[in-house]
């Protein structure tokens, strides 16, 4: 039997419930990890886009945590600046193709309309199946060379969260 977006909402809702911190949503990793597994569950949820069409889709929002499962398709190459979740996490979870993705320090504080300055510390690829966990303030940026679906798991709508400005070195 296929894994659906109502089991995955629960089963993220129960984790973060009993362990709301780092530990609790490395544990939802898994079930995202399960749905990107599952065909059926990816043929029901992530669905085409048009070329206008906007890559996310809110798939659930939690009326009670607020965290959100999104779908995110990407028909064409998609080359992220360095970014963080403003005061929010995200799970990325790999639907199909692949992601290099990197990670950031930050090596000099921004503020005001100054931005924060990173510099890369690690790259590494996101495949089918494969879920990571980005915590409140962890800098990242994906970068896609291929028509790519993603499943993303949001602490909250990150239509309605306020971002960190940040510059890599080399564009500052």
């Amino acid at each position: 039997m296929s894994y659906t977006l109502e089991q995955l909402a629960a089963d993220i809702r129960e984790t973060l419930k009993v362990d709301p911190g780092p530990e609790g949503k490395k544990e939802v990793c898994k079930f995202v990890s399960r749905a990107l597994n599952d065909d059926e569950f990816l043929a029901k949820n992530i669905t085409e886009r048009g070329p206008d069409d906007d890559p996310r889709e809110v798939l659930f929002e939690d009326p009670d945590l607020g965290f959100c499962i999104c779908a995110h398709v990407y028909n064409d190459n998609a080359h992220g600046k360095p970014h963080d979740h403003g005061d929010s996490w995200a799970i990325y979870g790999q639907a199909s193709g692949r992601t290099e993705m990197t990670d950031w320090r930050i090596v000099q504080q921004g503020s005001g309309d100054k931005p924060h300055i990173v510099e890369p510390i690690e790259t590494y690829i996101l495949e089918r199946g494969d879920a990571h966990f980005y915590d409140v303030g962890v800098v990242h940026s994906p970068k896609r060379d291929e028509p790519t679906t993603l499943l993303r798991i949001e602490g909250a709508n990150l239509d309605h969260v306020e971002r960190s400005n940040i510059k890599a070195r080399d564009a500052a």
